[in-house]
Parts: C-alpha cells; structure tokens; sequence
C-alpha cells in the first residue's frame, strides 16, 4: 500500500491527519536534520497502523516534506 504524507518537522507535538484524498499530514518533534524527522516518522506510522518499522520504507521525498510511503 503507498500512501503521500506532507511531514511537518518541529511540532509541538506528534501526530497523524487524514485527509479526504487518501492522504496523510504528519506533525513531527524531530527536525529535518541528518534523517531525524525520517526515522520519527517510521516510527509514528508503526505506532499508528500497529506494523513493525522495517515494514515501512520511503520510496520518494527523503529530503522533502512530501514523501511517498510504502507499507508491506
């Protein structure tokens, strides 16, 4: 399944958004800095679908805020 996120870095706290379209806006602690806010968002969507991290992958927009993510 491969769903659009718009991340935004440096929130005051995590949390997920649907959206009507299907997508998702996801508010992150971490800042866009060395993959930080990457690995924060792995780890919210593993909380939030309840999969494990290693199941979710980022197939495009590592260093944008709009990213492309893949869960198996």
């Amino acid at each position: 399944m491969k769903i659009n996120v718009r991340v935004i870095p440096r929130a005051k706290k995590p949390e997920i958004i649907e959206i009507e379209d299907g997508s998702l806006k996801v508010r992150l602690n971490s800042p866009a800095h060395e993959g930080r806010a990457n690995k924060e968002l792995i780890s919210v969507l593993s909380k939030h679908y309840k999969i494990s991290k290693s199941k979710i992958k980022i197939i495009s927009g590592e260093k944008s805020r709009n990213k492309i993510i893949e869960m198996s």
